[in-house]
């Protein structure tokens, strides 16, 4: 596993820490909400990701002695240097589950700490969060086009780094089926995944004597490649006869794999080959830039192909790149505190809240999630966030509350969850969501709204804040 000690943060968490400390505001009971503005790739929603990492890092969040040393060095006070000696994350946190469909604007997590323990978990949180959530996202896309053929995550030469190993995390829980990632798959008992590369085959002074050997070797898991020199006059040909031989030995061949080309033409040749050779049974995997839009449009080509392997779109998050996730204080000293900006769309929610999923009676999202403060009654009508003509009656409603406790003083309530049960429960939930929020042009708009007690707070806090000015 990777490991994380609490320096892998932005260098104002540490001095701002360090004022909270040495002015005596670190006790001081504060709370934080995490929220993103906008949904990745146009998408009508975000797939949440990265809490079970996120509690494995604070639970064991601390300054090693190389951290204090290191600190000394950028003139931090003593005192505080002792202090951060002995310092755990020792606060609580309420969230959604991981795996949930969320929407802009709402809490999605929430860290309930001393003002200095839950100022040191905003980089470390914005870090892993922003980045699986991106990464599960855009493999739910994926999966969504893909149906019930394969999806394998082949993006670790592409990837930022060591982004490539929580990436893969996040791949699965969108709906990827493995990953060529050795070491993600051994940590997160991903299964793992890979053919050969052309290098293999290059290597050799002819293509069948490479595929004859690789069979050889591999013939419980054999996939061969076959575009290195002509893929219908020489690699499928050879990949055939080899198939044929395993045949003879009472092996079978599994798959052959496409990397470049027209992927929909070459498939469906390849098919027409393998079937007049009684290889039916014989699996056709592609590769090669391949993104959920291109996925689409193989299948809409009628393309015979088993399994996809994707790689620099998928890791990279690919056209985005980051989501916009934010960390803002919501509540100090039991006060509710608000962010004020020129932009409305930047002024924040006080309070500690909960959020409220509207349903039918069959649980079919309604397209709506109202946001209130967690010690209110159930809502009867929200208010649009922005723009105050507009409200909606949400009494008569089915309501499901999505943010629950997942750590407590430090310590995670329950057991981490294997990854095929968070996948099953993203599955669950966008197949809840209405189907006019998951076109990939166009999307409906998610509701989310504020309570009339929440939209009320918010507004008297804006306008004592005027009042001040």
């Amino acid at each position: 596993m990777l490991t994380y000690s609490a320096t892998y943060t932005d260098q104002y968490q540490i001095t701002m820490a360090e004022v909270y400390f040495l002015k005596n505001r670190h006790k001081k009971k504060a709370v934080f909400d995490y929220f993103f503005r906008k949904s990745p790739f146009n998408s009508g929603y975000t797939v949440f990701a990265g809490l079970d990492t996120l509690l494995d890092i604070l639970e064991n969040f601390s300054f090693t002695d190389d951290d204090i040393d290191f600190l000394r060095k950028q003139n931090l006070n003593e005192d505080f240097l002792e202090f951060l000696k002995d310092y755990r994350f020792s606060g609580n946190v309420y969230s959604m589950k991981e795996g949930e469909v969320v929407f802009p604007t709402e809490p999605v997590l929430t860290v309930e700490a001393d003002m200095l323990d839950a100022q040191l978990t905003e980089s470390i949180l914005l870090n892993v969060l922003n980045f699986q959530s991106l990464i599960a996202t855009k493999a739910a896309r994926m999966r969504q086009v893909a149906g019930d053929r394969g999806l394998v995550d082949f993006g670790l030469r592409r990837a930022q780094s060591a982004g490539a190993y929580h990436a893969a995390r996040a791949a699965v829980v969108g709906g990827f089926d493995a990953t060529s990632n050795v070491m993600a798959g051994k940590d997160f008992n991903i299964p793992v995944s890979g053919t050969m590369a052309h290098s293999l085959i290059q290597s050799y002074e002819d293509e069948l004597t490479a595929f004859r050997h690789f069979a050889e070797i591999r013939p419980h898991d054999c996939v061969l490649l076959v575009d290195t020199y002509n893929t219908l006059k020489s690699g499928m040909p050879n990949a055939i006869k080899v198939a044929k031989e395993m045949e003879a030995k009472g092996e079978k061949l599994k798959g052959i794999r496409l990397d470049s080309g027209d992927l929909a033409f070459l498939s469906r040749k390849a098919r027409e080959m393998l079937n007049e050779a009684g290889l039916d049974y014989v699996k056709i995997a592609a590769s090669n830039q391949l993104d959920e839009c291109l996925i689409k449009s193989l299948n809409d080509q009628g393309a015979q192909i088993d399994l996809f392997g994707v790689g620099t779109s998928l890791v990279t998050g690919q056209p985005d790149g980051a989501l916009d996730g934010v960390f803002k204080l919501a509540a100090y000293d039991n006060e509710p505190r608000i962010k004020i900006s020129e932009s409305t769309a930047k002024i924040t929610l006080p309070g500690q809240k909960q959020v409220l999923r509207m349903t039918d009676a069959d649980g079919t999202f309604t397209g709506a999630d109202v946001v209130c403060l967690n010690s209110e009654e159930q809502p009867e009508r929200m208010f649009h966030p922005f723009d105050k003509l507009k409200s909606m009656r949400v009494k008569d409603f089915l309501k499901e509350d999505l943010m629950q406790p997942v750590m407590k003083a430090g310590r995670r309530l329950e057991a981490p969850k294997e990854l095929v049960s968070i996948q099953e429960y993203v599955r669950q939930r966008i197949a809840k969501l209405p189907g006019e929020y998951k076109r990939f042009e166009n999307p409906h708009i998610y509701k989310v709204g504020l309570s009339e007690q929440l939209n009320g707070l918010r507004n008297t806090l804006i306008q004592e804040h005027l009042d001040n000015l």
